[in-house]
């Protein structure tokens, strides 16, 4: 089941926070949204860029981390395949390029890759940051993490929140993605909890990192100014 959007009038209220910090900046304004597997950070992320494009006719985009996985068949050869999602099971050195790209090239179309749930796999260009993209929300489990090259994200973003949801209902939501995904409910179960939980415990000590926690399901901002 995927995570319904916050109410509306909470994601207004964040996409008018997100306008106010990017007036007072010069160019490009990056905003991270992080946070565990199945925390709703992708669905708060769609909602906030729906919200800002509403509000500003355009002028907003998504960037999700996902399409910097590593290929399934180099998963393989580095025998990462049953660890799909860790750390080092993606690109970070390649994520951390297209953000400054994203940062510096604004006078033409900067495309990105996406992740395809349903091939299991990145897809190369999927994603076009127009010039207009004045407002650009990346989101991903990793950006508050310290280790290399991880530690340089925080750096390449203007502002980061952290996606916060009850640690029972995310394990619900992973354990019907991953069966939806072709699993079987214990296969599913194992994965979301062996793996995704894994995870998780290193993306939930990242969070007073950053400079918001917001509610992944009511959108109220929990900690911060």
């Amino acid at each position: 089941m995927a995570p319904d959007a916050p109410p509306a009038l909470a994601v207004a209220a964040l996409a008018a926070r997100v306008e106010a910090a990017a007036a007072e900046r010069d160019g490009r304004f990056l905003l991270g949204i992080a946070g565990s597997p199945g925390g709703g950070k992708t669905t708060l992320a769609a909602a906030v860029v729906a919200a800002l494009n509403e509000r500003r006719g355009g002028g907003a985009a998504a960037l999700p981390m996902d399409g910097f996985h590593l290929a399934n068949a180099s998963l393989d050869r580095l025998d990462r395949r049953e660890r799909k999602g860790a750390l080092d099971t993606f690109d970070g050195w390649g994520f951390l390029a297209l953000l400054r790209r994203v940062r510096e090239e604004t006078d033409h179309t900067v495309y990105a890759p996406s992740f395809r749930r349903e091939v299991d796999e990145g897809v190369a260009g999927e994603i076009a940051i127009q010039p207009a993209a004045r407002i650009v929300v990346v989101e991903g489990n990793y950006l508050l993490v310290e280790d290399e090259p991880w530690g340089r994200v925080r750096g390449a973003l203007d502002e980061v929140w952290f996606c916060e949801t009850p640690s029972a209902e995310r394990e619900a939501r992973l354990i019907d993605r991953h069966t939806r995904g072709g699993r079987t409910p214990e296969a599913a179960a194992a994965w979301a909890r062996e793996v995704d939980g894994v995870n998780a415990v290193m993306i939930e000590a990242t969070r007073s990192r950053a400079d918001l926690i917001v509610s992944g399901t009511t959108g109220e901002v929990l900690v911060g100014d």
